[in-house]
């Protein structure tokens, strides 16, 4: 019940910042230590130019991200050395995917400025709750746009012209189990 009132209290908070940020999480919560399946909608291009490219960089703490691919985009990843290793299955994983990108194959798969589509990635989340941070950069056919601010304390976005995407990572009660 605890879980439920702290969660209806954080979607009815980010209902207020989500209108004015345009690259938002389809599920603004999650517990810590579980696997997410992280929905990253965007709702318009740059100055009415469309959207050809989305590059997500993943928040420390993020392990074992596989993106799904997309009809008519090119899906890249960037894996790079973890300053803190973790296990996973029974090995030590000292480098992981920190950077997932897609990238329209020409003009007829980028996405429209009038029109809205969702970029998907699965990982697991930190044990740690607390806000996490997921910056996106938007490429498009004429500019892009950076959507990396993060509020100095707190997680209200209102003000921000480019918010980074807020996941509120929620304590897990009892044990934490390995899910897939």
């Amino acid at each position: 019940m605890k879980y439920l009132k702290a969660l209806t209290k954080l979607v009815a908070l980010l209902g207020v910042t989500a209108a004015h940020a345009h690259v938002v999480l389809e599920e603004p919560a999650a517990l810590a230590g579980s696997s997410y399946r992280a929905t990253f909608r965007v709702s318009h291009g740059c100055a009415s130019s469309p959207t050809t490219g989305i590059t997500v960089y993943l928040p420390q703490g993020v392990r074992g991200a596989k993106p799904s691919p997309k009809a008519g985009w090119t899906l890249t990843t960037r894996r790079a050395p973890l300053t803190q290793p973790y296990e996973s299955h029974g090995k030590t994983v000292r480098e992981d995917v920190v950077e997932v990108s897609w990238v329209a194959q020409s003009a007829a798969s980028a996405l429209p400025d009038d029109w809205y589509d969702e970029f998907v990635l699965r990982a697991t989340l930190p044990d740690k709750a607390g806000a996490l941070w997921f910056r996106v950069l938007q490429t498009c056919a004429s500019g892009q746009l950076d959507w990396v601010d993060v509020p100095a304390q707190g997680t209200s976005t209102r003000g921000m012209k480019t918010p980074a995407a807020l996941l509120d990572v929620l304590p897990r009660g009892g044990g934490a189990a390995h899910v897939h």
